[in-house]
């Protein structure tokens, strides 16, 4: 059967439903006397099996046994999640959500997996105008349980569940005061971590409360100690290769001739000798973290109280400040021209100075503080007969201000060069400036020209719902029940940079003001359908459907729809399958981020072109102008980034069939199998520049629609690129195709309990189509160029044996091999091995109160592998572990 004929056969399953949806934990016949609960993936009550289904459940016993005190790494160690995804080791590259962590779910974007809490919509983080949860403002001690639905949801929850869904679970049956404190540090005794935990519940006749208190505190990790140099390919070795901006300042002369001035402290002051690249560039892991440093402090109360024996309320207050800071590289200036008159130019010639890093006053100081407010109140209740209803009002708030010490104004940087402006007089108001040798800038002068720049943003989500289920009426094999609820919803971001980047005179990433705002009124209807029971080969068939109108203020009104079918052929084989829609609308920074520029990680494949035995690569770089021995200088290029307000909302298909089989002959085995066939048509992207250099000039005669002026330039004296666009656009379009494995086991071996608990996920196909007519760009097996990890291959296996006083865990991660996106298939790096992490915990019960554990994370110290195009550490940082081993130790009384 072809894709048209099933959307066909589900389309008119969705007209009989007038509705469509399915569960994610959908109920077993053999589990009818299990009590009815929401499951995440639909609004209609069913009961809940554990670890069946298209979504990975993480109970609150399976977060102690892993040791991990953050969501954010339980989350990216899921064989669903792929891709980049900001998290404490990579957070300096997510854009102004530094020190936010994020959940990436099948790899197709931060912003396509929608995050809850209990049920509900999570305002964003970060510092401004962001489009993405922090998933660490939620006290790791107060979750119960996680949902993963690995499945489009868009229309039982909206937008932005293209994906798939992360439900956290609040906990509620906790009755006294827990305390609980972990320490851990790594074999090189740096990156110490403290984290910190208070939970207290009461519970009583007509209600009670669960209220955490979490703080951590993690210290900074130096990139220099894990990865001394940024490396590259010269000549089949790899050498250390820096970037470009040299301290002494490289220039050019009229005849297109490099050099570079002195670079030693106290040395001449008028020394320049011809650039070269080995001897001049700049190391910047010293001058970069591998593990920021960051201070947390959240703070959750939730509670609820029944008014009568038929109406509860119930209520949640969240609070979080987070301190992160960062350091980084020295700032650079760029293409300054200095006349050969210049009392500071020894050359006696008009030259240009290209590049000129201000190591002077040392690294720059990035920091960030955001507060973060969530507020949820409502009632539920019930009515006739089995119905319940529920209305609740959801508001949340983060509020930030970053910055960065030891940036540069360029309005001062020119007058300090113009000798009718400047004065050498010793206390002169304007001094002038020697930019041409390392220490030649005095102290008079970099107080004058630099400066702390200060930025302010936040985001705010507010939401009104209404819902009600229950039963219809009795269908032959069943009830009929129903579902049905409205949503109003407000989303605003917005972001005020410094004046001196708004003004672009500062030397960093010029950025513009933004704010925008988005409003959301929704009606969904969902039916869960009872077709046959008690037949043979048909213990239970069940139809499930849900619909979704939305009314977007900017963008008009939209229909979603999913349908499925839930067949329990027999008593432990159960078959599923569903089909739906999707639908996210451009987020506030897409739309109305204002354009800037920032040097990104990027390739060009146009290094030493002239050795490569490529011809169609050497005719194109030729073509492009490219000096014959041109080598890229450093691994960055100054990129254009920002919104585009000409986006448009995305829409998605997504097909799943699964099996659930639970042989009863082997009691306590559960297999799940499941298909997943996503399509996304009008998809935002934001396509690296990496990738489109690379594919670019692998086209015939410079041909393909990246080669346009419009994506990138060179510069006719080096041949540099000196324009780059990685603006987002709606792509033609993105197909991804896999399939999810899950073994869950568990068995008695005399007093011992056994559980075995493995997942993995086969990445078939991933192509991007980045506009209609163009060669799909392969992202499946690949890895690198700023992406993220796209390998097809990704296991997480956990192993626990326990009895009533002790219990020892063992897990593996398992990521695959993965080709570079952009390297040549013989360099260095452009293919990475299968890489295995092992993690190991014990615990001991030392009385009723008391428990102490002791863990270790990545205990065979296995290190990142070399990507040839690497975001950071000469690896990806957004897919390997730049740590090493660390230990850690728990210890936990209850009162």
């Amino acid at each position: 059967m072809n894709l048209t004929s099933k959307r066909l056969l589900f389309a008119s399953a969705c007209i009989m439903l007038a509705a469509t949806g399915t569960s994610a934990l959908a109920a077993d016949a053999a589990g009818a006397d299990v009590a009815e609960v929401i499951v995440t993936g639909s609004r209609i009550k069913h009961a809940d099996i554990t670890g069946v289904g298209p979504a990975t459940v993480v109970t609150e016993e399976a977060i102690s046994r892993t040791g991990v005190a953050n969501v954010e790494t339980l989350l990216q160690r899921l064989p669903a999640s792929a891709g980049n995804a900001g998290g404490q080791t990579n957070a300096y590259w997510t854009g102004n959500g530094y020190g936010t962590a994020q959940v990436n779910l099948r790899g197709l974007g931060i912003n396509r997996t929608l995050v809850l809490l209990n049920g509900r919509r999570v305002v964003y983080g970060g510092t401004g105008a962001n489009s993405a949860v922090d998933l660490n403002t939620i006290p790791a001690a107060i979750i119960g349980r996680i949902d993963v639905l690995k499945d489009g949801a868009s229309a039982i929850y909206g937008a932005d569940a293209v994906a798939g869904v992360v439900n956290i679970i609040t906990r509620t049956d906790f009755e006294g005061v827990q305390v609980t404190g972990k320490y851990g540090v790594t074999d090189k005794g740096d990156g110490e971590e403290f984290t910190g935990d208070l939970l207290w519940g009461q519970r009583g006749e007509r209600g009670g409360f669960t209220a955490a208190l979490n703080y951590q505190k993690t210290k900074p990790v130096n990139m220099a100690d894990r990865e001394p140099c940024g490396l590259g390919e010269v000549g089949g070795q790899l050498v250390c290769v820096g970037s470009a901006s040299t301290i002494g300042g490289r220039a050019v002369l009229p005849n297109g001739q490099q050099i570079n001035f002195n670079q030693t402290l106290g040395g001449n002051g008028n020394f320049f000798e011809p650039y070269s690249a080995a001897k001049h560039n700049f190391n910047s892991n010293p001058f970069l973290n591998a593990v920021s440093a960051i201070e947390r402090i959240s703070v959750g109360v939730f509670g609820d109280y029944d008014l009568t024996d038929n109406v509860q309320m119930f209520g949640e207050f969240m609070f979080t400040n987070r301190k992160t800071d960062q350091i980084a590289t020295p700032g650079t200036l760029r293409n300054l021209s200095i006349a050969a008159t210049n009392p500071t130019n020894p050359t006696g010639q008009n030259i240009v100075l290209i590049q000129r890093r201000l190591a002077e006053p040392g690294p720059r100081q990035f920091f960030q503080e955001t507060d973060t407010w969530r507020l949820v109140g409502g009632a539920r209740g019930k009515f006739a007969g089995d119905w319940t209803w529920e209305v609740a009002g959801n508001w949340g708030k983060t509020t930030g201000v970053d910055g960065s010490t030891n940036i540069a104004n360029l309005q001062r940087v020119g007058e300090t060069l113009n000798p009718a402006v400047c004065s050498a007089a010793a206390n002169a108001t304007i001094p002038c400036g020697d930019y041409l040798g390392f220490g030649d800038l005095t102290p008079q002068v970099l107080k004058y020209i630099l400066a702390t720049t200060r930025d302010t943003g936040g985001n705010e989500q507010k939401s009104v719902t209404a819902d009600v289920t229950g039963t219809l009426f009795q269908l032959p094999a069943g009830p009929l029940a129903a579902a049905a609820g409205v949503v109003y919803r407000e989303e605003i971001g917005y972001r005020n940079p410094d004046q001196l980047t708004v003004l672009g005179i500062a030397n960093t990433n010029q950025q513009s003001p933004i704010r925008g705002q988005v409003k959301t009124k929704e009606a969904y209807l969902e039916l869960s359908a009872p077709l046959l029971a008690d037949l043979p080969m048909a213990q239970r068939v069940e139809l499930n459907g849900a619909v979704r109108y939305s009314d977007y203020d900017l963008f008009g009104d939209n229909v979603t729809y999913k349908v499925g079918l839930n067949w329990t052929v027999m008593q432990g084989l159960r078959l599923r399958a569903t089909y739906g829609t999707g639908f996210r609308i451009p987020s506030v920074p897409e739309l109305f981020g204002g354009v800037a520029e920032g040097n990104l990680t990027t390739t060009d494949p146009c290094s030493r072109y002239s050795t490569s035995s490529n011809a169609t690569l050497v005719a194109n770089c030729r073509a492009s102008g490219v000096p014959a021995g041109y080598v890229q200088l450093g691994n960055t290029v100054l990129t254009t980034v920002g919104g585009n307000q000409n986006l448009q909302p995305e829409k998605s298909e997504n097909l799943t069939l699964g099996a659930v089989f639970q042989p009863t002959f082997v009691s306590g085995l559960s297999v799940t199998v499941d298909y997943f066939d996503i399509q996304i048509t009008d998809a935002i992207r934001n396509i690296p520049g990496s990738t489109k250099l690379s594919v670019c000039y692998a086209s015939p005669n410079l041909s393909h629609p990246f080669c346009s002026p419009a994506n990138f330039r060179r510069s006719p004296l080096t041949g540099e690129v000196n324009f780059l666009s990685s603006q987002p656009s709606n792509a033609g379009k993105e197909v991804m195709k896999g399939v999810d494995f899950g073994v869950r086991y568990t068995r008695d071996i005399g007093s011992l309990r056994a559980e075995l608990d493995w997942n993995t996920t086969y990445l078939a196909k991933y192509e991007i189509t980045p506009f209609l007519g163009a060669d799909p760009i392969i992202f499946d097996g690949r890895i690198g160029g700023g992406n993220g990890g796209y390998p097809h291959w990704r296991s997480n296996a956990a192993l626990t044996v326990s009895d009533t006083n002790w219990n020892a865990s063992w897990s593996v991660q398992m990521i695959g091999k993965a080709k570079d996106f952009n390297a040549a298939p013989t360099a260095i790096g452009s293919t990475t091995s299968n890489v295995f992490y092992h993690f190991v915990q014990a615990s001991y019960r030392i009385n009723e109160k008391a428990n102490v554990a002791v863990g270790i994370d990545n205990l065979f110290d296995k290190d990142a592998p070399f990507i040839q195009s690497w975001t950071d550490a000469n690896t990806d940082t957004m897919t390997y572990d730049l740590l090493g081993r660390r230990g850690y130790v728990r210890l936990q009384y209850t009162f």
